[in-house]
Order: structure tokens, then sequence, then C-alpha cells
């Protein structure tokens, strides 16, 4: 006799596990959804670490200092500009797109002093200045006290600047370049400003910043999303400094997804392995649904 009490609980049962299954892939893709957007946020966001209205001290910091090699603009200014005129280098004209200098037409660029390998320049009437290891303003400073005792100039004013003051930023950013510094003073933010920031790839916690002192190269490592980036001596950039912004793993994921990555036999490993966990799991679901027939 056909028991219809038993062939409603079997359809019960059917129900309760087809329930049971949706509400269990619904929970699992929540959970996914929100385990996502915690670890994109916490790998995008800048100084998570700081509150809103929040007060830190600044690190004074003196300044760049002054290395071999390096380019510099130093311009000696008075009231009487006949006297000052023998302490300046001449202001050349130069044609764009040529290296061929013109009197009086062109483009006017002037002329700097190179810092030798000994960390010297040699100026004019005052001979050979030690200038490594000074800021610009320690150099300004010697350069004038030194006019003024020598009696040249009684009120000279001197400017020191540099002509070479660059830093080159590559990797994930959206506009890899190097960029010429106005003055001495930019920060690893500028820095990446100027390079219209990371892109969606690049990683916030590896952010190097590659310097070379003297004989030596240090490699600082950066991390964006920690307000310790202020203590770092990478913080405030100097002359030359390279900023190079890892990839994230997804980046580095799709540069090895290419028409050879196909045809090796770890693509078909991989894809077996899926294929056959997928089955597995379609054969017991199955299996339990035959089971409460």
């Amino acid at each position: 006799m056909y028991d219809i009490s038993r062939t409603y609980k079997h359809e019960r049962k059917k129900e309760i596990m087809k329930r049971y299954l949706f509400f269990a892939a619904l929970a699992a893709a929540a959970l996914t959804l929100f385990s996502c957007k915690s670890t994109t946020y916490k790998q995008i966001n800048y100084l998570q670490d700081i509150q809103s209205d929040t007060t830190m001290a600044m690190n004074q910091t003196q300044g760049i200092v002054i290395q071999p090699k390096d380019q510099l603009s130093i311009v000696v200014s008075s009231r009487t500009p006949a006297l000052a005129a023998e302490f300046n280098l001449p202001v050349a004209s130069y044609q764009a797109g040529t290296e061929l200098f013109l009197e009086g037409s062109g483009q006017q660029r002037l002329l700097g002093y190179v810092v030798d390998n000994e960390g010297n320049i040699n100026f004019p009437v005052l001979g050979t200045i030690a200038a490594a290891g000074k800021t610009r303003w320690d150099l300004q400073n010697y350069i004038r006290d030194e006019i003024v005792a020598g009696g040249y100039i009684k009120d000279p004013i001197v400017t020191v600047e540099f002509l070479n003051f660059k830093v080159s930023v590559m990797g994930e950013v959206n506009s890899p370049g190097t960029f010429s510094i106005a003055g001495d003073k930019i920060t690893i933010f500028g820095a990446l400003a100027l390079a219209r920031d990371l892109t969606i790839y690049g990683r916030r916690d590896r952010i190097q910043v590659i310097r070379e002192s003297g004989s030596e190269r240090k490699i600082y490592m950066i991390d964006l999303r920690d307000s310790d980036i202020f203590k770092s001596p990478a913080y405030h950039l100097q002359q030359n400094d390279i900023i190079y912004v890892e990839p994230n793993g997804v980046r580095a994921g799709q540069s090895t997804i290419n028409e050879n990555y196909f045809k090796s036999g770890a693509f078909w490993v991989s894809f077996a392995s899926v294929a056959f966990t997928a089955t597995s799991l379609a054969l017991s679901i199955y299996s339990v649904t035959q089971r409460n027939k």
C-alpha cells in the first residue's frame, strides 16, 4: 500500500536539504565578500593606525647634504653689482636641441659648479672650497663669511641651489619616471604624488627606497599603511633616491599567465585538481540525496 506519510517525509527532507545547501552557499558567499572587503581595506588604505584630529611631533631635518658629483648653482649679489660680478659664473645662452652655446640667442642657462670626487668646488676668487657634507645653507653661509672676511664685499647675499636634485619612481605607479625637484625638500608621499600615486596592484607595505651615499648603498623598506613611516630616514628623500613599488600577488600572477602557461604541465595538474574536487563535491551531494529517498 502506498505510504503517503512516508512520501511526505521524504519530500520534506529533500526540501530541508535544498534549503540547507542554499543558505550554506549564501553564507559562504557573504563571508567571502566581507573577507575580501576587509582584506582590501587593510591592503590599500594609507596610515591606517592614525585617528582623526591626531597631532604628531615633526622630526626636524637639516636638509640634504652636498655629495660628490652634485651640481650647484651659487649666485652672489650685492648693492654694488660690479663687486659681486667677479664671484659669479656667466649666464650662457644655448639653442634648444643642440649642445652649442650661442651668445645672445636661444634660451639662457645658469652655469653651475660640479662637486669633484673629493667633495670640493673651485670657486672664483676664494679658490677651493670643501662643499661635500654641508647643506646648501651651510655652504652659502660659509661663502658669505669668507667674502666679508676677505674684505671683498660688505653686504653679500649668497644663494646656493641644487641643479641636479632628482628622484626616480618606478614599479606599480601610474606615471613612473625621473622627476626634478625644486629646492631641497620632498617626502616619499610627494614623490609618489608626482608619479600619480600607486596603481591598485602596488603593495603599500613594501615600498623600497634605494639610496646611495659615498661608497654605500642603503635600501629602506617603507609601509605606507603605518604611521611609523614619519620616523623613517627615507621619509624625506635625498638627491638621486630611487623609489620602487612592488607588485602585489594579483599582478605577479598576471605576469605568469600566457600562452606558454596553458601549455605547461603545472596548468593541467591544477585544472585536474580543481575538476576532481568539484566532481567529488557533486557526488557527495548526490549520495546524500539518494540516501534520503
